[in-house]
């Protein structure tokens, strides 16, 4: 880890188009400015784990969510093809005639 001392009022630069300005030194608490392209997020640390949670588990579907979605889904392309190899054969059994 990097380690800078900064009074407020001046910046660093990450990269080429990221710069953080510390704008107010209060106490113990640091008030900072981040300037970043959009396409850059940007999270206070407990919010970005917060939302990498949520990400994880919206991946994650319980066995339960996966049923019921299969429920609401009989006629999906690959569930009929699935049930046709389930059902037990239709007339005689195969063999010599």
């Amino acid at each position: 880890m990097l380690v800078l001392t900064r009074r407020s009022s001046q910046s660093i630069v990450i990269g080429k188009d990221i710069v953080v300005t510390v704008l107010e030194v209060r106490g113990d608490q640091v008030r900072i400015g981040v300037s970043a392209p959009r396409d850059v997020d940007v999270h206070r640390e407990e919010v970005f784990l917060e939302l990498q949670e949520a990400n994880r588990s919206a991946a994650s579907p319980s066995p339960q969510a996966v049923e019921a979605l299969g429920q609401l889904l009989p006629d999906a392309p690959g569930r009929a093809a699935a049930a046709q190899h389930e059902q037990p054969p239709q007339g005689r059994p195969p063999g010599p005639e």
